[in-house]
């Protein structure tokens, strides 16, 4: 199934740089839960920028168990993850 092309993605970013665990899980889910309706009709991509190792487990799990698309991609100094709509 592909996304419909008349739809513009934008994407969301959150950074979240110099924060640990807890609080970089927490941030994410109240993002997730706020724009959860976009996120699922493909219409917005959440990206979170993270220096925070950890993170890059515990959010894409959970982003997963919600039904999220999520990639996670090492960048000079930090992490981006990119949750989308699951194909």
């Amino acid at each position: 199934m592909k996304k419909r092309m008349d739809k513009k993605q934008k994407n969301i970013e959150i950074d979240m740089r110099g924060q640990v665990c807890p609080s970089t899980m927490l941030v994410a889910l109240e993002a997730i839960n706020k724009y959860g309706d976009e996120l699922h009709g493909g219409m917005e991509q959440l990206c979170i920028l993270t220096d925070n190792r950890e993170a890059t487990n515990t959010i894409p799990d959970i982003a997963v168990n919600m039904g999220y698309a999520v990639q996670v991609d090492r960048q000079d100094s930090f992490y981006r993850i990119t949750l989308s709509c699951a194909e």
